[in-house]
């Protein structure tokens, strides 16, 4: 039910961390996988060689989801080497950690292009390459749903809008046109972004606020977007599902 045999999956930031192992999972589930990178090409080729090396099947393709024109070269890129996409993961995203008051209008502005607007003209993109029977999935984030470590002003307001924009586009196109849209809100996992907090205060914070007590396997958030990209939650629309150790229902 989680195998994705014959489908053609777009993972954007998928140049490393967290989107570059749900690529690779991707393709061990069976897709083809259209690696998406801003501007990390090395990283791509590296992730797409894995892939590949592993008798999978991926390309690296540049696009800023921030930018519509290349939103739309993406997703022809796309078709010409891989085939139409039935599953898009928004993953893409940039964060700070800057007290409100010292935050700058153009810091502010360029977490919520990439991290809502990218993932809004993607979404948009993808509406209108994908046939019924696609799933849509949103890489939104725990502090769309509780107070964040860290002061993230953009951030927190970038994923909590995803949460919104991940209902609504739900509503519009689930049943209209056969794609679902869901969300996952992962907790703390080991990446760049998490890499920049001292572990001792991180993991301080996470023993306080989640009932599990730890930061989560990669592992454990793939097997969520894979589930919410295949037939096996095939009657689950417009919902977000967290993958926190507990932290937002504590």
């Amino acid at each position: 039910m989680g195998e994705l045999i014959g489908k053609v999956a777009i993972v954007t930031g998928a140049s490393k961390g967290i989107g570059a192992a749900i690529a690779r999972a991707f393709a061990t589930a069976g897709a083809a996988v259209a690696v998406n990178y801003a501007s990390s090409k090395a990283d791509a080729d590296r992730v797409v060689g894995e892939i590949v090396k592993a008798g999978g099947k991926a390309v690296a393709i540049q696009a800023d989801v921030a930018k519509r024109a290349d939103v739309q070269r993406l997703f022809r890129e796309t078709m010409e080497k891989l085939g139409r996409p039935s599953i898009l993961v928004n993953n893409a995203g940039v964060g700070t950690a800057v007290p409100a008051l010292r935050e700058t209008p153009e810091q502010f502005r360029e977490v919520i292009d990439v991290n809502l607007l990218g993932a809004y003209w993607m979404a948009q993109a993808a509406a209108h390459a994908m046939p019924r029977g696609s799933a849509i999935v949103n890489v939104a984030s725990v502090i769309g749903l509780m107070k964040s470590f860290s002061p993230q002003a953009a951030y927190a307001a970038s994923k909590t809008g995803l949460i919104g924009l991940t209902r609504d586009l739900n509503q519009q196109w689930s049943g209209r046109r056969g794609i679902r849209v869901n969300a996952v809100a992962p907790g703390y996992f080991r990446s760049e972004m998490t890499a920049t907090i001292p572990p001792d205060r991180l993991q301080d914070y996470i023993a306080h606020t989640s009932t599990l007590g730890r930061m989560g396997e990669q592992h454990e958030l793939d097997a969520a977007v894979i589930f919410l990209a295949s037939p096996a939650s095939s009657y689950i629309a417009g919902v977000t599902l967290a993958v926190d150790g507990g932290m937002s229902g504590h």
